[in-house]
């Protein structure tokens, strides 16, 4: 688990953020509800990224142990758990635990363990794979390298997304820094793969990693990474 002043202020935010604040917002953006255009295009790029980090993992996931890290109102965790996984799906918010818990088709909740904490937690154990989608992407670079590294040593297959450095995306990072703190919601902070690479050797984490895809749709744009044993 990752213990330094800046992972637990920034795991702070983000759980007042969506445990307080973003709860509703979340859960009509991850149903069929309608919404403006540019929460469409949010959505439709939120599509297209779990389908590409679905696509590096087999079919047939039966037997296998995946971590939903950062599992929202729990849409990577149905998917998982069709192709057979047992699937430990955990958030930092309690109410969007509830929400995924209460989504999921009766006919899958024998393969899901809901938990509401820290991702990171070793108590956890060990997996065969873990997915965090767009739940890494408020943290500093030193921090992102020493959460992956530590999950590297529990699992041999992470796929994982960032905040890509896109001139757009720095132009939006350094905006959100010109509101008051109490005005701001977490805000993304872009990395480079290079750099991420640069954190992990620096955590004696060697397994080698490489980009799968970005996915840029409107207001949303992500990068897709994965590390392997």
């Amino acid at each position: 688990m990752v213990d330094t002043p800046t992972y637990d202020a920034t795991r702070n935010r983000v759980e007042a953020y969506f445990d307080r604040t973003a709860t509703k917002t979340w859960e009509r953006l991850t149903s069929d509800a309608p919404v403006s255009g540019i929460r469409r295009t949010v959505r439709a790029g939120r599509d297209r990224m779990r389908a590409t980090m679905l696509a590096a993992l087999p079919d047939d996931l039966t037997g296998r142990r995946v971590l939903d890290a950062g599992c929202g109102t729990g849409a990577m965790t149905e998917e998982l758990a069709k192709r057979g996984a047992d699937v430990v799906a955990i958030d930092i918010s309690p109410q969007l635990i509830d929400i995924a818990a209460k989504r999921l088709p009766e006919e899958l909740s024998h393969r899901v363990t809901f938990r509401s904490g820290d991702m990171l937690s070793p108590d956890l154990g060990d997996f065969d794979h873990v997915m965090a989608m767009d739940s890494m992407i408020y943290y500093t670079a030193p921090d992102l390298g020493r959460a992956l590294a530590g999950l590297a040593k529990r699992c041999p297959h992470i796929v994982f997304t960032v905040a890509p450095r896109t001139p757009f995306l720095m132009a939006f990072f350094g905006l959100g820094k010109l509101f008051p703190r109490s005005d701001r919601s977490p805000v993304m902070i872009p990395h480079s793969e290079k750099a991420i690479r640069r954190e992990l050797l620096k955590n004696n984490c060697l397994t080698p990693g490489c980009n799968l895809a970005t996915v840029s749709s409107g207001f949303y744009i992500s990068q897709c990474l994965e590390i392997r044993a």
